[in-house]
């Protein structure tokens, strides 16, 4: 009898559950109960053992599009120690390289479509083209033995089980790595602020390269048995028919897809009473959008998470959600949280500094890159590097990014603050800032503006609107109109890119 893996939570809720839904791909139509998933997984990780000699620790890389084969591949990693590195399919194939030569996979895992790129790669030792599978996960089963795995893989919780590329907008990408430790304190953390259990329904639709996908509900839904549909891509109106149909109870989206659906001819047509709440990250949501979906009946819990932390960290109650707009909340259950400003010592409240965390759910660091993590994580406190306040009431709420700040005639400036002053004028699509060289204040602040159809704006509309909402020395002194903001593939602005326009 082999040893039961306590991480392999898809073989327990296959003992406890077996005829219970866990997966359902939208694309395909299909769907597994814990037991035939679990036997399925089973299955492959044995063919990946034996077929490919995959061991403990060893690397397994994914490029592809979203697809179901996604889960699959990384809950058999998960049972036989491998670990599973999802990579980007928006990056070229230098960028690729470079990710390939870092966490140097034993195996690479493609789909047919990126078959081009595969060839000008330098870095590969085994690929794997998914269609050569053929519906793999029936091939599979009725070749390999699915009852029990080859041989015993004894795991721990600091054993590696996720390496995540982070966007590298200001550098090289770093892998974070994603321990048992925190997947599971990110599930705690997550059921008992959400209240998640086994009844509990959503669809899955971040990018796999991203930690969303993965880890706000996706990982926690796992581990509490409840189940998911999984999709491709968003897509606002389909979203919202699954909504009704599949009586989802909680799904995780940012600002910018919540306003998508709120636009969209079916919002006011669907009934979705089912749903207790949606989870908003990325940015804080507008109290017109918030209204509208708390008119549809669906509360709004705001948060905070980043990859190297959770990332489900800070959550905000739905009764909250107006009254203190644009706060993330307090600390989730097992997160201890500090503002620190200059040499490490504490902010007083409502005073700016850098959000400090401490918890189980901190990364181990970034996978071969020793210096990053040793200037990162100090005495057990991951340093984020953004810039907080807690109010009064212990609050908290996200000021900017520090490597965004810039300083002027002494003062510091954070462009979130002004980007959000100038979003709320009705004529602005879009709006990023940055600090430019100034020779008498040393630095001041340029504003890069996407003005909304059939709106005619002007620097000095602009420059107005904002003389009154905001001190003189944080008015931006240069206003640039563009078409598009550059972006990466996770959606944050890629500011270095704004300064090459300059």
């Amino acid at each position: 009898m082999i040893m039961q893996n306590e991480f392999d939570w898809i073989q327990k809720w296959a003992i406890y559950t077996p005829g219970k839904l866990i997966f359902r791909d939208h694309k395909s139509n299909r769907n597994w109960t814990y037991s035939e998933f679990n036997l399925r997984v089973t299955a492959l990780a044995n063919y990946l053992s034996l077929e490919f000699k995959l061991k403990k620790g060893e690397r397994l890389a994914f490029y592809s599009l979203n697809r179901v084969e996604h889960v699959f591949f990384f809950f058999a990693c998960v049972k036989i120690g491998v670990i599973f590195v999802p990579l980007n399919f928006r990056l070229t194939p230098n960028e690729l390289d470079y990710l390939i030569k870092d966490s140097n996979p034993s195996l690479l895992v493609y789909e047919k479509p990126f078959e081009e790129n595969i060839n000008k790669l330098n870095s590969i030792n085994k690929a794997l083209k998914l269609s050569e599978l053929n519906n793999f996960s029936d091939l599979i089963f009725s070749k390999i033995n699915s009852t029990t795995l080859n041989k015993n893989v004894i795991l721990n919780a600091e054993d590696v089980v996720l390496i995540l590329y982070t966007s590298g907008t200001t550098g090289v990408r770093k892998g974070v790595m994603i321990n048992h430790r925190m997947l599971f304190w990110n599930s705690i953390n997550t059921e008992l602020r959400l209240n998640i259990n086994s009844d509990d329904h959503t669809q899955n639709f971040a990018p796999f390269f991203h930690t969303g996908a993965w880890n706000v509900l996706l990982t926690p839904f796992v581990h509490h048995g409840a189940s998911l549909t999984l999709l491709p891509k968003f897509d606002a109106d389909l979203i919202l028919r699954l909504f009704e149909e599949e009586k989802t109870t909680i799904f995780f989206g940012v600002p910018t897809m919540l306003q998508m659906m709120s636009e969209s001819p079916l919002f006011d047509k669907v009934d979705i009473s089912s749903i207790r709440y949606a989870v908003v990250g990325g940015a804080p949501m507008p109290i017109p959008l918030i209204n509208k979906w708390h008119k549809k009946g669906v509360a709004i819990r705001q948060g905070y998470g980043l990859t190297e932390v959770g990332p489900n960290c800070f959550s905000l109650h739905q009764d909250d959600a107006k009254r203190k707009i644009g706060s993330i909340g307090f600390p989730n259950f097992y997160i201890n949280a500090k503002v620190t400003g200059e040499n490490n010592i504490p902010c007083a409240n409502n005073e700016v500094g850098e959000l400090c965390l401490k918890s189980p759910v901190v990364t181990p660091g970034y996978w071969n890159k020793p210096a990053e993590t040793a200037n990162s994580i100090k005495d057990g406190w991951f340093h984020t590097g953004d810039m907080v306040l807690r109010d009064d009431e212990g609050y908290f709420y996200v000021i900017d990014r520090k490597k965004n700040m810039f300083i002027s005639g002494g003062e510091n400036v954070y462009p979130a603050e002004i980007e959000k002053i100038i979003l709320s004028n009705e004529c602005v699509e879009d709006c990023a800032v940055i600090g430019v060289e100034d020779s008498k204040w040393g630095e001041v602040g340029k504003a890069f503006i996407v003005a909304k159809k059939n709106c005619k704006l002007e620097k000095e509309e602009i420059i107005k609107f904002c003389s009154d909402k905001l001190a003189k020395y944080k008015i931006p002194k240069y206003v640039q109109f563009i078409e598009v903001l550059p972006r990466n593939e996770a959606g944050k602005i890629e500011r270095k890119k704004l300064k090459d326009l300059i």
